[in-house]
């Protein structure tokens, strides 16, 4: 079949072309400020109780990498959604947490809303691509990606963010920030490198896709950035269902969702858990599934990651599914990204 490609060849494809160039700017911008370091003194020091990792959406989901990193560091860390902390986790503002919020536009009604109830009771470090915001302006230490403009889906935005948390766990974990700008300076050639190949990658899951009704995304560990990622851009893209859950959870009932309808993605991820994921895909195909393994040497070109440090696999983990939205708007010929009912900064909470 012949994929509808000029529908597709517009903004947001143009944006998900930029970034390389926007990993390598974020990573020329990084750096430790004195409020950053002086923060990061106070965690080692345990003077922080809790690092609360908040995000709504895609900028949520990017923070999966960073809280492993943490909890394995030894660090209590916990991952909340803003709005649930605004009403229901609010005990948690105080001086002993350390929070680290995420956001784009830096002004969604969420974050706004924390920074005022927050009102200087807990530290805060901002992730965001717009100086000048709220979120850049009243944090106590603010990391800026730099994207630049996006059209509308979290694309360029979303892997920039990810570079700036890999970098800012580094900082509180005391890692070797020469090695990381060495690890993260490869970032963006391996993403050139995938994206050189972006129209055939198109072709073949638009063929791969035929027939398809319902979409799974399942991995585990820091997977699960590029998981429930994956699923929201495929729904704000194409209007299609999509839904992103750990591997674990899917053997937990949606197995049973299995069809000639149904096309499941896994994520072989971590090696720590990898045989688990590449047992999961082997079972689906083996019932009456239909699946994909999505990482190194996986048989499909279009789910195959680009060779890389382990380190910056989240980052290129999001790669296949980006491919995913444009073949599903190819196949349905209409444009990816065009939001009709939503809007790129949500300020109604």
């Amino acid at each position: 079949m012949q994929s509808d490609f000029p529908v597709i060849e517009g903004s947001y494809l143009r944006d998900i072309l930029d970034q390389p160039r926007a990993l390598d700017e974020t990573l020329a911008g990084l750096e430790v400020s004195k409020t950053l370091d002086r923060l990061g003194d106070r965690l080692r020091q345990g003077k922080f109780k809790t690092v609360v990792l908040t995000g709504m959406g895609s900028s949520l989901h990017a923070l999966h990498p960073l809280n492993l990193k943490l909890i394995n560091h030894g660090l209590t860390a916990m991952m909340v959604e803003t709005s649930e902390l605004l009403h229901y986790w609010n005990r948690l503002l105080d001086p002993k947490t350390l929070i680290v919020a995420v956001s784009q536009s830096g002004q969604s009604a969420e974050i706004v809303r924390l920074l005022e109830i927050n009102h200087g009771r807990s530290s805060v470090i901002a992730i965001t691509n717009t100086p000048g915001s709220p979120l850049a302006e009243r944090a106590d230490a603010t990391i800026l990606s730099q994207a630049g403009p996006e059209f509308s889906v979290s694309c360029k935005t979303y892997v920039a963010a990810l570079m700036a948390l890999h970098w800012l766990g580094d900082v509180m974990c005391e890692r070797d920030l020469q090695t990381t700008r060495q690890e993260l300076k490869a970032a963006g050639p391996a993403v050139r490198d995938y994206l050189v190949h972006w129209g055939e990658h198109v072709q073949n899951l638009a063929r791969v896709l035929e027939d398809t009704r319902r979409l799974f995304l399942v991995g585990r560990g820091p997977s699960l950035a590029a998981v429930g990622t994956g699923a929201l851009i495929v729904k704000e893209s194409d209007h299609f269902h999509a839904e992103g859950m750990s591997s674990a959870a899917f053997r937990h009932g949606p197995f049973e969702m299995l069809s000639h309808e149904a096309f499941v993605f896994v994520f072989a991820g971590d090696p720590k858990t990898r045989d688990l994921n590449q047992r999961l895909f082997e079972d689906v195909r083996e019932t009456r599934g239909r699946a994909e393994l999505v990482g190194e040497g996986a048989a499909s070109p279009s789910c195959t990651l680009p060779a890389a440090a382990r380190s910056i696999h989240s980052i290129l983990e999001i790669l296949p599914m980006q491919m995913v939205t444009l073949a599903l708007a190819a196949r349905a010929g209409r444009e990816p990204g065009r939001f009709e009912l939503a809007s790129k900064i949500t300020t109604t909470e």
